[in-house]
C-alpha cells in the first residue's frame, strides 16, 4: 500500500557525500527551529537522534516521538518524514547497509546510550572523509559495535497496512480527543465490533484500547515537550481529568508527566 501521508516522496542522498563516501559510518549535524522535512528516503540506514529538542518520526509503518536520549533507527530506502516539535539539534549517523547487516530491518525506537552519544559527537569533530585507519575510523567502528547493544523501548505507534483501517487510524491520530467507541467505529465501517477488534489485533499487534492509548500517549509527548501544562494536555486528548491522564502516563512510562522530560534532560546533561 502506498504511504498516505501528504507531500512529495523524494530520494535524498544520491549526490550527498554522507551517502556516497565509502566510509561505513558518517555523521551529520543540523539544527532546526521547527518545521518538518518532506517525505524522503536515504541510500543508507540512519540513526536519527536529537541532542536537544523533540521530534516525531513518521513512516508508513508507524510513528515515534523522539526525546533526547532516544533515537529512531531507519533502514536504507525507507520513506519517512521528521516533524520538529520545537527547536531541535538533530544528529544523524548514516550507516552503509552492508556494514550493519545484523541491525533491525524495520524502523524502531532505540535508547541511545551515553557512550553512543559521545561517539556521535566525537565523529562530528572528525572530517567527513575521516581517515579510516585513524581516530575517525576507530570511533566509527566503536559506534557500530555499540549500536548492536542498544535497548529497544516499547513506545511505538504501529500503523495498519489494511487501507480502510489505516484511514481510520489516521483519523484517530488527527483527533486524539475522539470519544468514538469500537462499536460506533465498526458501524461506520459497516462491520461488526468483533471483526474490527480482530483486525486491530492482527494489523497492529494491539487491542483497539491499547492502540488508542498509545496514540494519545505519542501525541501527549509532543505537547509536554513544548511545555504545555499537564491539565491542558489531558483536555486535548479527551481525558476527563488530569489525574486520569497522569495515572495512564505513570502506568505506561513509569513516572509522572511533569518528571518525564526533566528526567530525560538530566540524563542528557549528565552524559
Amino acid at each position: 500500500m502506498k504511504w498516505t501521508i501528504a507531500g512529495p516522496t523524494m530520494s535524498c542522498g544520491h549526490d550527498d557525500e554522507h551517502q556516497t563516501l565509502p566510509h561505513p559510518v558518517t555523521a551529520k549535524a543540523r539544527n532546526y527551529r521547527g518545521g518538518e522535512t518532506p517525505v524522503h528516503s536515504h541510500l543508507r540506514a540512519q540513526l536519527i537522534y536529537a541532542g536537544s529538542g523533540v521530534m516525531r518520526v513518521e513512516t508508513e509503518a508507524g510513528s515515534w516521538v523522539v526525546p533526547p536520549v532516544r533515537g529512531v533507527w531507519i533502514p536504507a530506502n525507507t520513506a519517512h518524514r521528521v516533524i520538529m516539535l520545537g527547536p531541535v539539534e538533530m544528529r544523524t549517523l548514516y550507516i552503509r547497509p552492508d556494514a550493519a547487516p545484523d541491525l533491525p530491518d524495520s524502523c524502531c525506537l532505540l535508547d541511545v546510550s551515553p557512550l553512543l552519544r559521545a561517539l556521535i559527537l566525537a565523529l562530528l569533530d572528525e572530517p567527513l572523509a575521516y581517515e579510516r585507519a585513524g581516530r575517525g575510523g576507530q570511533i566509527a567502528a566503536l559506534a557500530l559495535a555499540e549500536l548492536r547493544f542498544l535497548r529497544i523501548p516499547a513506545l511505538h505507534l504501529p500503523m495498519p497496512g489494511e487501507p480502510r483501517l489505516h484511514r481510520l487510524c489516521e483519523e484517530l491520530v488527527a483527533n486524539p480527543d475522539s470519544r468514538e467507541t469500537l462499536e460506533t467505529l465498526a458501524e461506520q465501517q459497516a462491520t461488526s465490533s468483533r471483526t474490527l477488534a480482530r483486525q486491530f489485533q492482527r494489523e497492529t499487534g494491539m487491542s483497539f484500547r491499547q492502540w488508542r492509548q498509545q496514540a494519545r500517549l505519542v501525541e501527549a509527548l509532543g505537547h509536554l515537550a513544548n511545555g504545555v501544562p499537564v491539565a491542558l494536555v489531558a483536555e486535548k486528548l479527551g481525558y476527563r481529568s488530569a489525574s486520569a491522564f497522569t495515572a495512564m502516563f505513570r502506568r505506561t512510562l513509569g513516572m509522572e508527566p511533569r518528571r518525564y522530560f526533566s528526567a530525560e534532560t538530566a540524563a542528557t546533561s549528565a552524559a
